[in-house]
């Protein structure tokens, strides 16, 4: 690796890179000497697809020059909208077209989720997630149990990594569920933990908690659009996310669900828009639920926050899965190995080094300690690098294969070697 990670074999891969062409579509932010940023940030706020701002702007000449009428006209009628977006996203997640939605934020989607599929009874009443979850999901776990007349203190059971160890182990989660058995009623877990960018198998998630008669379902937030996901096929429950991240709709973009089809009748929180769309304009008092996940629709979507992800999906497609993930794999080892070879004294990858339990998303930590670690991430920014930090004490970067190159990975191990020498 030391040998291969310069500039000149950086440049040979980029341009053997059959996605080379892809960067050029998305719009990239400056750095302070003026020039293109190396922006590795894809987890959490994704690049403006240049075809983005085009969308925007015919929705708004649309809203302009028809007003009501854009519901019900023109190739992309508001009142279908998310319709087009269905394909995109079952592709990414693994799963039929009628199974998924673009809805929402991830958090209340989450609410609609858990609505649906945690009915606790006396004998089976217990969640489990892992101890370190995003703030927004415990919150919405906890209340719902909460909002159950129960308490979460002994009803939410939290999976820590064991002892002195970083990640947590499969066995851990299998062993856990197994554990409490017929008291346990679901498991919420992520595709890709936030902080430390360990992917996690879905499969043996989903058959672990089937196998107990509990409910399986998964925020994907971090996973959609980073790593392969078949929810279909893994038999999932349910899964939520969002879309400004990986998948680049823009700060605030429409959320999305999975809601396998063995579950289609189950009740849900009822509003207008999951009507079926025959009647739905009829306003009559009894509720007539659209087919699959679309019957979990709340409010109409508000299309100026949907209108970005069409441009993006439509990258996604045109990229193709295989072609993705392809690139990812190699694009991630090749920025891991580079900061293993030239600064592993200093710098320590939280992620797992295995590519089947990653995606894009590397988490590092700074020898020396928090206050160390920030004054790193903070000459990172200085030199043009983007990533971010996320307390206590980890800077999270992402290339993502979509935009980012070899190129880039070789400026960011160049960048972090000057910003650990300024800081000792």
């Amino acid at each position: 690796m030391n040998s291969e990670f310069t500039a000149q074999h950086a440049a040979q891969l980029d341009a053997e890179d059959p996605l080379r062409g892809f960067r050029s579509r998305f719009t990239l932010p400056a750095a302070p000497d003026g020039n293109a940023a190396v922006y590795f940030c894809g987890h959490s706020l994704g690049l403006q697809p240049r075809s983005a701002r085009e969308i925007v702007l015919q929705e708004l000449d649309i809203w302009a020059q028809r007003g009501i009428a854009g519901q019900v006209e023109g190739e992309r009628a508001w009142v279908e909208y998310v319709r087009h977006l269905k394909r995109g996203l079952a592709m990414l997640v693994g799963a039929e077209e009628t199974e998924v939605v673009a809805m929402n934020g991830l958090t209340v989607n989450l609410h609609l989720m858990l609505a649906s599929f945690y009915r606790p009874t006396e004998e089976r009443y217990k969640i489990l997630m892992e101890a370190g979850a995003f703030a927004s999901d415990r919150h919405a776990v906890a209340s719902q149990i909460a909002w159950h007349r129960r308490d979460p203190a002994s009803t939410l059971i939290e999976l820590a990594p064991r002892r002195g160890e970083e990640l947590l182990r499969e066995e851990d989660i299998e062993a856990t569920i197994a554990a409490h058995g017929r008291s346990l009623a679901l498991v919420h877990w992520p595709g890709v933990q936030f902080r430390s960018g360990q992917a996690f198998n879905g499969k043996r998630i989903v058959d672990a908690a089937h196998r107990v008669g509990a409910i399986a379902g998964f925020d994907h937030a971090h996973a959609i659009g980073n790593i392969p996901l078949r929810l279909h096929a893994d038999d999932a429950d349910y899964a939520v996310w969002c879309s400004y991240k990986y998948l680049n709709g823009g700060p605030g973009a429409v959320g999305g669900a999975f809601v396998n089809a063995r579950h289609f009748k189950l009740a849900r929180l009822a509003g207008w828009w999951g009507h079926d769309l025959e009647s739905r304009f009829l306003m009559a008092p009894g509720f007539v639920p659209a087919h699959g996940a679309d019957g979990w629709q709340i409010s109409n979507p508000p299309i100026l926050a949907t209108a970005p992800l069409l441009a993006s999906l439509a990258l996604f497609e045109e990229a193709g899965t295989r072609r993705l993930f392809a690139k990812s794999r190699q694009l991630t080892a090749y920025l891991a190995d580079g900061i293993a070879a030239r600064c592993a004294q200093e710098v320590t990858i939280v992620t797992p080094r295995d590519s089947g339990q990653r995606g894009c998303h590397l988490s590092l930590r700074i020898a020396g300690g928090a206050e160390r670690g920030q004054r790193v991430f903070d000459a990172l920014g200085a030199r043009g690098i983007v990533g971010d930090w996320r307390a206590p004490d980890v800077i999270r970067v992402a290339p993502v294969p979509l935009y980012n190159t070899f190129t880039e990975a070789v400026a960011f191990v160049a960048a972090l070697e000057a910003a650990l020498a300024s800081q000792r």
